[in-house]
């Protein structure tokens, strides 16, 4: 009796498995939907579903023009049918250099769509989209954000060929009401409860019923299952080699106290790793701390 229980038990617990999207490895295989993509960027686009007509997948490893050249690996890219390109990134941890890594990606796509002798008006549109699963601007509540080059005394925008848009998905709250298809998104991407929130969602239009029915048989796939979970554990080994490094940081903040025969060594070290683990970049730590971002590398 005890083993069929059991049994029972697992079985449950397999029905009631669902990959979460902020997995990279989940996202990646829900873009592989065409009607998902198509519903994403739509709201990535702010236009109708309709106007998005047929998507296409590209490779997601950037060209290399020298054989020295920093290789560029992305999540998501997709080409529209006008030509707009877009990467899509989906980021769990902090990541000291996440602007730079951005405009990275979006300088590389941009550039290596002309070929030798092309002339520059075949360059279309490239987004990058930034999906955060953590704060990067925290002196504001504004979840979804889109960035482009403008003129500093006009604030005129200079060109609309290159654009960035970050999502953080910290920032949502239930009482953000969703004015746009992006916030729907978010909170879709944001999930946690197969119930309470997945299937709720799925109610709010066809391209996130989808989205749930795509889900729903990646969770389903042993294969994509073990890939899942093989990604979650380098996520928690990578938190616990955080969780060590900031111990380790304290110890040497502590040693460093003593040395100066003041506390200031280890108050500062606890103060760097508590505002790095909310969020914020070196140079926002550097000039909350009164310190040098060079002091704050060191420190972490």
């Amino acid at each position: 009796m005890s083993i069929t229980n059991n049994t029972l038990n697992v079985t449950q617990r397999q029905e009631d498995f669902i990959m979460l999207p902020t997995n990279d490895v989940c996202f990646a295989g829900l873009m592989e939907n065409p009607t998902v993509r198509k519903g994403f960027c739509a709201a990535v686009m702010r236009v109708h579903p309709d106007e998005i007509g047929k998507t296409e997948l590209l490779p997601t490893h950037l060209q290399r023009e020298n054989a020295d050249d920093k290789l560029g690996i992305l999540d998501v890219r997709v080409r529209m049918k006008n030509g707009t390109q877009i990467n899509m990134e989906m980021q769990v941890k902090y990541f000291d250099f996440w602007d730079e890594r951005a405009l990275f990606y979006l300088s590389k796509m941009f550039s290596e769509q002309l070929k030798h002798g092309d002339s520059y008006e075949k360059l279309q549109k490239c987004i990058h989209v930034s999906i955060l699963d953590f704060i990067r601007f925290p002196g504001d509540e504004n979840c979804y954000r889109t960035i482009h080059f403008r003129d500093d005394a006009t604030n005129e925008i200079y060109n609309r060929k290159m654009e960035l848009q970050i999502l953080e998905l910290k920032k949502l709250s239930k009482t953000i009401l969703p004015k746009e298809d992006i916030i729907h998104w978010m909170r879709f991407f944001n999930g946690k409860n197969k119930e309470e929130e997945f299937e709720h969602m799925a109610q709010t239009n066809e391209y996130l019923g989808e989205a749930y029915e795509a889900l729903q048989r990646l969770s389903a796939d042993d294969k994509k299952r073990l890939e899942y979970e093989a990604r979650d554990k380098a996520l928690k080994d990578y938190n616990t080699q955080m969780s060590s490094a900031e111990k380790r940081g304290i110890e040497i903040g502590e040693k460093h106290g003593i040395e100066i025969g003041e506390k200031r060594g280890i108050q500062l070290a606890c103060k760097v790793f508590r505002l790095h683990s909310q969020g914020f970049s070196a140079e926002e730590i550097a000039a909350e701390c009164n310190i040098s971002a060079e002091k704050v590398h060191e420190i972490l």
